[in-house]
């Protein structure tokens, strides 16, 4: 696989931790607080950068960083959180 391949999955897995989070904010129809997002979706990521996350995520939490060089960061005007990079790409 070629780098550029494998840098165009992490993007889309970070899409795919987005997009649980708005499913679980849909089902339960009330607002939920990003500690909560967190706790439910975020800690159960295997990509999930714990360390970091808990160092450089904000106070309260506006990034998640992975292990890659990809993240998520919250939008708070759309309420959503969306795929940024934080690292360095290697093509």
């Amino acid at each position: 696989m070629s780098e550029t391949k494998a840098y165009i999955d992490m993007v889309e897995d970070a899409w795919k931790v987005s997009y649980q989070v708005r499913d679980y904010v849909q089902a339960e129809k009330r607002e939920v607080s990003n500690e909560e997002i967190f706790e439910k979706i975020f800690s159960t990521c295997p990509d999930l950068d714990l360390d970091k996350t808990q160092k450089e995520g904000g106070k309260p939490l506006v990034k998640i960083f992975f292990k890659n060089p990809y993240g998520l960061q919250y939008r708070p005007a759309q309420k959503d959180w969306i795929p940024f990079r934080h690292g360095e790409l290697k093509l």
